[in-house]
């Protein structure tokens, strides 16, 4: 189908065949927004939204906070041990800072945003940038 010149039935297939390290790509380039106590939380819709940008990442609840929570195997301890300060960098580069648990081989990341006791769009962001680092650092 054309429409003044454009051809819809080829952009509609441009955005159903969009790949899902298309969207990732689209997370990681945001930044972080400082939150208050009193900022929004991303809502139910939202989530439904942006999960699947991150579907690595597990949806849990502790203590009635909801987190996104990931566990990345790597090797051994050195590059655990690697891995966990490249977080911590991205995390006091965007003045976010999630929970690390570094173990031989494996490293818990879990987010959440601390003012609000939940989930903020920030969370989100920092998964992404959190793949993507895995990614990096997984490259032989």
């Amino acid at each position: 189908m054309l429409l003044q010149g454009i051809n819809l039935g080829y952009l509609l297939e441009e955005k159903l065949s969009s790949k899902p390290e298309d969207k990732m790509a689209e997370l990681t380039q945001e930044k972080c927004v400082a939150c208050r106590a009193d900022a929004p939380h991303v809502t139910d819709q939202e989530i439904s939204e942006l999960h699947p940008e991150v579907s690595d990442w597990k949806l849990i609840e502790e203590g009635g906070i909801r987190k996104l929570e990931r566990v990345f195997r790597l090797p051994n301890f050195v590059k655990a041990l690697a891995f966990t300060n490249g977080v911590g960098d991205l995390a006091e580069a965007e003045g976010h800072h999630p929970r690390l648990v570094t173990e031989w081989g494996s490293v818990a990341v879990t987010w959440w945003t601390h003012k609000i006791r939940d989930l903020h769009r920030n969370d989100f962001i920092m998964a992404s940038k959190t793949d993507r680092l895995y990614q990096e650092q997984s490259q032989p």
